[in-house]
């Protein structure tokens, strides 16, 4: 990647607001490089802007500073055309770090082709980053990456929550279109785990109160957007992504093992909707010979003993699943992606120990985007690089995202919605992702704006190298789908 350092504006513009707290931190500022990349086989100059922009309260004085950064393409006369991505991470509290270098970015964190920590540590280029049709900006919300609320003074409380955290971004995003003059282009929000939390409501938010609409909203990993799952619907949903891990480790029967994925699960979501949740819904009603059927289908298609069911009344409790599958080969397998295996100092227990997946990712995130940050975007400071910042508590009191999602989507003609997830992820599973779309959309009204992509892989499906091609071009491909043909009115 070649580069070439230009010194900008900062101080002008931190004049021009005039706010620079006790610790000297600059709420306003931005470092310009120039970058060249290959994507696609095609050669690629662009823009890179890293930065600060403050939140301002309501007399327009600074109280925090989002950092972000801002990929453009060079070269390109009419933006009013070229779509523009908004980026974020989830947690709540997490950077937009993972997206940024693993996944869309011109970056790519160096990992091995299933997505395993290598050394030496660091990033290449990605030659499947969508920056060849799109400009992509990363967000940082307060206390993440090196995002700060500026002075102590100032209640922390109103950054930390679903709804306050929907509330300044979406000034913050309107603010920053303004300044890059972007208000004509088609726009896109993505949102990973928590992300998909929040750019569901951010949807909403920037179209009913601040007059922006949005192309498309694509959700990574999606979170139950506040859609409620009790009892057996709870209880239930998470048996497909069990069988899809035991399918990986192959521990399932012979009879299913020896299909596709993509054969099984089908099987198991019928499974799981018609005979499994109907079954819990009768709790101790359910008669013996029901029930044993039940734990026995059960344990067919999750690849744990019918015995463990029983003694769970026929639920299985995911840490349960992630400590048991293949506790009689000395392995947990991983919370975000089952693919991983974790070693316990005990065979015993209910849980693992620890989360065998998120060890590794840290271990090659952090080295990579804090070298990435200094050495290729030449943003120079003494802040710590919040991978996951101090955000609690947070406020998850009234989340509606997604009626406001499907409010969005109702309201805008334009609007379409893309989900991708991978099958090993056990903790925004895929299943109660699809769960999402029937419930939000209870009519049936709007299936035909809402699409799914499926991956062989977890959390971040994107780490695998694979799936990292397949999901960049699912994004190319959902772009052609909702930029409208020239004239086309937004209209029902």
């Amino acid at each position: 990647m070649k580069r070439e350092f230009l010194i900008t504006a900062a101080l002008f513009l931190a004049a021009s607001f005039g706010s620079i707290n006790a610790k000297g931190l600059n709420p306003d500022t931005t470092v310009i490089t120039k970058h060249q990349t290959t994507i696609k086989g095609q050669a690629i100059s662009y823009t890179a802007t890293t930065g600060m922009q403050p939140v301002f309260d309501d007399q327009r004085k600074p109280i925090a500073a989002v950092n972000y950064v801002y990929y453009e393409r060079d070269g390109i006369k009419d933006r009013d055309h070229r779509p523009l991505f908004i980026s974020f991470n989830g947690g709540p509290g997490t950077a937009s770090v993972w997206m940024q270098i693993g996944f869309t970015g011109p970056a790519l964190l160096k990992v091995d082709d299933e997505g395993y920590p290598v050394m030496p540590y660091g990033t290449e280029n990605n030659p499947y980053s969508i920056l060849d049709i799109a400009d992509i900006v990363y967000i940082n919300p307060v206390n993440t990456g090196y995002s700060r609320v500026l002075e102590k003074e100032t209640d922390p409380k109103q950054f930390f929550g679903v709804n306050e955290d929907i509330n300044y971004l979406a000034t913050w995003i309107t603010n920053f279109v303004t300044r890059i003059n972007r208000w004509n282009s088609p726009k896109y929000i993505i949102g990973e785990s928590y992300g998909t939390t929040r750019v569901s409501g951010l949807a909403f938010a920037l179209q009913s109160g601040h007059w922006m609409f949005l192309n498309g909203v694509i959700l990574v990993s999606a979170t139950e957007l506040g859609i409620r799952r009790d009892g057996p619907v709870d209880e239930a949903l998470t048996l497909p992504y069990m069988a899809a891990t035991a399918w990986y480790h192959k521990a399932l029967a012979s009879d299913l093992q020896q299909k596709d994925l993509l054969d099984i699960l089908p099987e198991v979501e019928k499974f799981t909707v018609d005979e499994y949740i109907p079954a819990l819904a009768w709790g101790g009603a359910l008669p013996d010979a029901r029930r044993k059927e039940i734990a026995r289908k059960v344990s067919h298609y999750a690849g744990i003993s019918e015995k463990a069911v029983l003694e769970r009344n026929l639920t299985i409790p995911t840490s349960f699943f992630w400590k048991e599958l293949l506790r009689d080969k000395g392995f947990t397998v991983g919370r975000l992606d089952s693919r991983y295996k974790g070693i316990d100092l005990r065979d015993g227990g209910d849980r693992p120990d620890y989360n065998a997946e998120m060890t590794a990712w840290e271990q090659s995130f952090a080295p990579a985007i804090n070298s990435y940050l200094r050495n290729e975007l030449n943003y120079k400071t003494d802040l710590e690089y919040y991978i996951f910042g101090p955000v609690r508590p947070w406020n998850n009191q009234n989340d509606r995202t997604g009626v406001s999602l499907m409010n969005a989507v109702a309201q805008n003609p334009y609007l379409k919605v893309l989900l991708m997830s991978g099958y090993y992820d056990g903790a925004c599973d895929y299943f109660n992702s699809k769960y999402n779309f029937w419930q939000m959309d209870k009519g049936g009204k709007f299936q035909d704006r809402f699409f799914f992509k499926g991956y062989r892989s977890g959390h971040m499906m994107y780490l695998r190298k694979e799936d990292l091609k397949q999901a960049n071009d699912d994004l190319r491909d959902f772009v052609n789908s909702t930029l409208p043909k020239e004239g086309q009115a937004a209209k029902y």
